[in-house]
């Protein structure tokens, strides 16, 4: 029969909260309704100011709260446009809004905000928040997370395949016996900081100002010079790290490039770091999810520079632009009945875990 779980996702992007309804039980997650709803451009930049500058405990405080606030008015109107009885819903799975993600660090821990207590309690259910705590404490990179439900969702593809998450950052999951994924490095995030300073476009539709570019091969160069892109798995990786701050230092000495050639070099970028992840191993197939599985231009340089197949997620029935809100329902499933996530072998935690906090 299964049982019903909302799955709430607002990712590095910062382009929307996505609401997933899912019927879950212990052999499939199905999505019922979904809607993906605006992220106020304050509270954005609000954000973004945060990551970037020097800030306050009171400032943190009173963004967690809004957040809060946030996440669970777009809840209330999911819910009531859909027309769900909240007392079927078991729980919310809550992701957050990930402020800084530091794994590596001396006293290693992942913050995302979005009070769950102010969740549960303008909505009436259960929240389920926190995931990536226990991962971190257990030695774990506490991301990327995704790779367990891809296990999950993808277990009867017959071809050696990787799950390539295209959001803020880019994450793959290789499918097989032993589980891996990692964070690839960058993908959307810079693209849509270049588009939206050359053009106030908040994204590049399509892809179309980077293919109106060159590649600019030093200017590649320099950016796969990052030591991150040589970094061996267990990694992950975040806005703190590649952000307007990054690509700044990198373009520096390239201040003759023409605008579109940044652009066009960011989105090669992208591809590559992606397709490098699957060099020398028998992966013959990349499913394809997240909102750069929307960049038309970029799906075109992953089949370019991939020898296999490339398809989307929604090709194979299943939602690439809410996988990642159906997975935090997944994971809210999983905490309710006190069961661990397989992802000691993605993320380098000393053992699998139970993860995520119950509130209300």
């Amino acid at each position: 029969m299964g049982s019903l779980y909302i799955g709430v996702m607002s990712g590095t992007s910062l382009d929307g909260v996505d609401i997933a309804l899912c019927k879950i039980d212990n052999a499939s997650c199905t999505l019922v309704y979904s809607h993906e709803y605006p992220f106020p451009k304050e509270l954005q930049e609000e954000i973004l100011k945060l990551i970037t500058n020097q800030t306050t405990l009171a400032e943190v405080g009173t963004l967690n709260i809004k957040l809060g606030n946030l996440f669970a008015a777009s809840v209330n109107t999911f819910v009531e446009e859909n027309e769900i009885n909240i007392h079927e819903v078991v729980a919310i799975g809550l992701h957050g809004q990930t402020l800084w993600h530091a794994p590596e660090s001396e006293f290693p821990f992942s913050m995302q905000l979005g009070c769950p207590n102010v969740v549960s309690t303008q909505t009436g259910m259960k929240v389920v928040a926190d995931f990536r705590s226990m991962d971190v404490a257990n030695g774990g990179q506490g991301a990327p997370f995704a790779p367990a439900f891809h296990e999950f969702l993808f277990s009867h593809v017959k071809e050696k395949a990787a799950v390539i998450n295209i959001g803020g950052m880019a994450n793959i999951t290789i499918l097989g016996e032993n589980l891996k994924g990692w964070d690839t490095g960058v993908g959307n995030v810079l693209l849509d900081s270049w588009v939206k300073e050359c053009k106030y476009f908040p994204y590049d539709q399509n892809g179309q100002f980077a293919e109106s570019g060159e590649v600019d091969e030093a200017l590649l160069q320099s950016f796969l010079s990052d030591p991150y892109f040589d970094l061996r798995p267990p990694k992950s990786t975040g806005r703190e790290y590649f952000n307007w701050e990054w690509l700044s230092k990198h373009i520096q000495e390239f201040q003759s490039i023409p605008q579109e050639n940044i652009q066009r070099t960011l989105l090669e970028l992208t591809a590559q770091t992606i397709t490098n992840a699957v060099k020398n191993t028998d992966i013959n197939l990349l499913i394809i999810c997240g909102g750069g599985a929307k960049n038309s231009f970029l799906m075109q340089r992953l089949d370019n520079l991939f020898a296999g197949g490339v398809q989307k997620s929604d090709a194979l029935n299943i939602s690439g632009d809410y996988m990642e809100a159906m997975a935090f329902a997944w994971f809210a499933y999983k905490r309710i009945n006190n069961e661990e996530v397989n992802l000691r072998s993605v993320t380098g935690a000393r053992k699998n875990s139970i993860l995520g906090g119950k509130y209300g």
